[in-house]
């Protein structure tokens, strides 16, 4: 796949992530597609299998991340639990967790925006190229790295400024 066809669904993945900080989550944005047969086939030929953002905290639930929601979506459409030949998109670099679903899931590969210094399932803790797994996606890192940590930058300074939420 060219540029072009990374960025028109970075794009989406970026129009996810805004939906999940207006609604107070931490924005992150996933879209799965399956690409057209054609390499050089246009965005718009793909797709769509499953397209989501975070909702941790509107569900009370560890493990609505984006790319776990995107990825159960991608299973329903495709009716099957291999997303073999799929491209997954995500805005920030995927958690431990999710990281390992996109290896069992078996796709071909995860392409993100910015990578997390602290939690990345492929940087910091190498789910993706470790020796035990059966499956190693290949990775394409850095499309629309600066739109992508503009969105988590945005989301976090008017994080520090408020006062504690209370727990309901």
């Amino acid at each position: 796949m060219n540029a072009a066809f990374d960025e028109y669904f970075m794009r989406l993945a970026l129009a996810e992530a805004a939906k999940a900080a207006a609604a107070g989550e931490v924005p992150a944005g996933c879209v799965i597609v399956e690409p057209p047969v054609a390499e050089d086939g246009p965005p718009e030929s793909a797709r769509i299998l499953g397209i989501a953002h975070n909702r941790t905290e509107g569900r009370r639930d560890a493990t609505a991340h984006a790319e776990m929601l995107a990825l159960s979506a991608a299973f329903k459409a495709r009716r099957n639990w291999r997303l073999c030949g799929a491209r997954l998109y995500a805005t920030k670099e995927p958690c431990p967790m999710c990281a390992g679903a996109i290896v069992l899931a078996r796709v071909k590969t995860v392409v993100w925006g910015v990578s997390d210094p602290k939690r990345g399932g492929g940087t910091v803790f190498g789910v993706f190229d470790h020796p035990g797994v059966n499956h190693h996606p290949e990775i394409v890192t850095g499309v629309l790295e600066a739109e992508s940590r503009a969105v988590l930058k945005e989301f976090f300074s008017h994080r520090r400024c408020e006062p504690p939420r209370k727990m309901v």
